[in-house]
């Protein structure tokens, strides 16, 4: 295999709207592409972080609800990288958005925490400085 990079990845949210703010309007990513498919009644929306293409955001009619806690198998959360912890934990605060306490990574000794997408997928800030 010659795997260059992750090219994106996709997420089923129950409610296309409330999750398309939560991704935009508070997470800051911007919308690269948004399609309403009739056919399926789904939206697609391709988003991007840094100019760079990541996630696609769906919507299907009656999607079937896909456990997360206590840890079930599958994929368990997605991680973001940001420079200053503290500061992003503060901006997802003031946007209603709560975080659990910062905790360090026993390993690599960086600072990390977690919050929730509207669905309850647990996403991660993690230190890089």
């Amino acid at each position: 295999m010659n795997f260059k990079k992750i090219h994106h990845i996709a997420i089923i949210c129950s409610d296309y709207h409330l999750s398309k703010d939560f991704y935009v309007n508070k997470l800051g990513f911007e919308i690269k592409q948004e399609i309403y498919r009739e056919e399926r009644d789904s939206y697609k929306l391709d988003l991007a972080l840094n100019g760079e293409y990541v996630i696609e955001l769906f919507s299907f009619p009656d999607a079937p609800v896909r456990p997360s806690y206590p840890e079930a198998q599958g994929l368990r959360h997605l991680a973001f990288e940001v420079e200053d912890i503290e500061e992003s934990v503060r901006r997802l605060n003031e946007k209603d958005i709560e975080t659990e306490e910062i905790r360090l990574d026993p390993y690599t000794h960086k600072r990390f925490t977690f919050f929730e997408d509207p669905d309850g997928l647990p996403l991660e800030i993690y230190e890089s400085e």
